[in-house]
């Protein structure tokens, strides 16, 4: 999707502060049911966990930034890894090839499942928040000022 303009961030924000002021809707398992304004008896209803996501796109848009959905057995590259990773082609390769992350092979082409990026990746960042927490620790029995 291409990055929102000015007008569509405004919007985002106003709907996002109107989500924001409703109780946590996207936690319990059952449908939500939206109105849809301009139209006499035409609403919508939504299960809740989109909800959920429909506050996290708000959030992104109101940012400007552009957003892309791809179901998570969705394969890519690993270019389109590496930047998703926000790292190298060849540091995704060598992940792969260590077997950190799973891939198949599609004749000379590596494919990797969009599930297993994102895994590691939220592992990868469980791991640097420990490393993180660690080395405060470590400031703060040194008094270190931090």
């Amino acid at each position: 999707m291409e990055r929102p303009n000015k007008s569509e961030q405004k919007t985002a924000r106003r709907s996002l502060d109107s989500i924001s002021r409703l109780p946590d809707l996207g936690k319990r398992n059952r449908s939500i049911t939206i109105e849809v304004s301009g139209h006499e008896n035409v609403s919508l209803e939504i299960p809740a966990k989109v909800f959920g996501l429909l506050k996290e796109i708000l959030t992104i848009m109101a940012e400007g930034k552009a957003i892309s959905l791809l179901p998570a057995e969705s394969e890519i590259s690993t270019q389109q890894a590496a930047e998703m990773l926000n790292v190298s082609r060849p540091h995704v390769v060598k992940l792969l090839e260590t077997h950190k992350i799973p891939f198949r092979k599609v004749g000379k082409h590596r494919r990797i499942l969009v599930e297993d990026i994102i895994a590691y990746a939220k592992q990868f960042q469980d791991q640097r928040e420990i490393a993180l927490q660690k080395l405060a620790e470590q400031a703060q029995k040194l008094d270190m000022g931090y």
